[in-house]
């Protein structure tokens, strides 16, 4: 099966040309970054502190507007100056489906592209064809068989989260809801019998060889982040304890008194997330972090009557 374009992630098939675009070599990329913290970053000198706290990359992000409008991928001289800054790897977003936008930020040397539905979608019908690129790409998915056509168009990566909010950074809760539903059909999925894995397939309307490959493997073919609402250490090891390899962070993390502090937490969390020793210490003193509910106004109202009834 690792001939004819299936993927094998841990050997040496590779999908399209082996010798212009490996895949085995991109997911190795992003291999490198499993049991990380991906801070979200706006400008160099926060880069430089997500550096300094431990993080294991950083993606850059166009600082937030007022009146909203139309999101696009960020200003390349902003990315080159938060790449000049930092000797992490350097992430970057572009909309999904402009694969124009991917052109430049390859150009300019971002070691990771992120298609990302945060920002406004380019096109409606079809995602980058990631194959055409040298840089690895990550894709966001809230259940498998997504997560499995975003690895067939090329994703050396996937980040499995919540409800995208605009102007938001998410909701912890909706992110714990995809990732526990991803992971309920990977063991799904295990528990079947070979020749059931064909319907499988074709109900989640995935490639049967990668729904193959993740049975045999027993998780996701690529490395698995969580993002969406996680801003204590606390959400980190959460997610870590539900499978995922490594959180991203948003940037409402630097809205407190001391944001080294809770973002050197959070590292430590998403490094020993099943030691409560560890967690207890990362998570002291850093009250203000729960100043903030992760739900809006209309959820926490709507929850209060449910709970009434």
């Amino acid at each position: 099966m690792a001939e004819d374009g299936a993927v094998t992630v841990y050997g040496s098939g590779a999908i399209t040309d082996a010798k212009k675009n490996p895949f085995s070599i991109k997911s190795g990329l992003a291999q490198m970054l499993r049991g990380g913290a991906i801070v979200e970053v706006t400008d160099a000198r926060q880069a430089k502190l997500a550096e300094e706290a431990g993080a294991c990359s950083v993606i850059v992000s166009e600082p937030t507007r007022g009146g909203g409008g139309i999101r696009r991928m960020p200003d390349p001289s902003l990315v080159k100056e938060i790449k000049r800054a930092v000797s992490i790897p350097v992430m970057a977003r572009a909309r999904v489906g402009h694969f124009v936008e991917a052109q430049v930020l390859e150009a300019i040397g971002v070691d990771y592209i992120d298609e990302s539905e945060v920002l406004a979608l380019a096109d409606e019908e079809n995602f980058i064809n990631k194959h055409n690129f040298r840089t690895p790409f990550l894709c966001g998915c809230r259940d498998l068989g997504e997560a499995l056509r975003r690895v067939r168009e090329g994703a050396a990566m996937i980040r499995t989260q919540g409800e995208v909010l605009s102007g938001q950074d998410g909701n912890v809760a909706e992110t714990v809801k995809s990732v526990r539903n991803v992971m309920k059909e990977v063991r799904v999925l295990n528990n079947m019998d070979d020749d059931e894995v064909f319907a499988f397939a074709k109900k989640i309307a995935a490639p049967y060889d990668l729904v193959a490959q993740t049975k045999q493997m027993g998780r996701l073919p690529v490395v698995q982040f969580a993002a969406g609402g996680i801003v204590t250490p606390a959400d980190a090891a959460l997610m870590m304890q539900l499978g995922c390899d490594g959180v991203f962070v948003g940037s409402e993390v630097y809205d407190c008194s001391n944001p080294y502090n809770r973002l050197k937490g959070i590292v430590r969390a998403v490094r020993h997330y099943n030691d409560p020793h560890v967690l207890v210490e990362s998570s002291c003193g850093l009250e203000d972090s729960m100043a903030e509910l992760n739900l809006n106004e209309d959820r926490i109202e709507e929850f209060g009557q449910s709970s009434r009834n």
